[in-house]
């Protein structure tokens, strides 16, 4: 099973974006071997709308089963829905303690977006 993690950097210790459509890279990570690929999203930081649709798009394209992200807005969210996407909603500071948590339990499915449209 792989899970979208939106952040800015290349490794585990990278820290979690709070944004889904214009986070800069997705790290997406496979639990079934224990590796990880990285997706740049750089074309979608200052597009001037559907960053969040496009960017559902890539992450559905990936193989994911589920995302982990700071927040998650609405036209983001009906697609990753439609996908079948599961997301998950983190304040954690880093995906390897994001990643913990998805493991242990402790994350909530989020059932709605958590922010408005253009949300920066």
């Amino acid at each position: 099973m792989k899970i979208a993690f939106t952040t800015s950097g290349d490794n585990l210790e990278a820290p979690i974006d709070s944004r889904f459509g214009r986070a800069p890279k997705f790290l997406i990570y496979d639990l079934d071997s224990d590796t990880f690929e990285v997706i740049d999203n750089q074309q979608n930081l200052n597009a001037m709308q559907g960053a969040g649709i496009q960017s559902a798009q890539t992450v559905a394209r990936s193989g994911v089963s589920c995302l982990v992200t700071g927040h998650c807005g609405p036209k983001a969210f009906q697609v990753l829905s439609a996908a079948k996407i599961k997301i998950y909603n983190s304040e954690a500071a880093t995906i390897s303690e994001a990643l913990d948590a998805y493991k242990n339990g402790s994350l909530e499915k989020a059932n709605s977006a958590d922010v408005g449209s253009h949300w920066m």
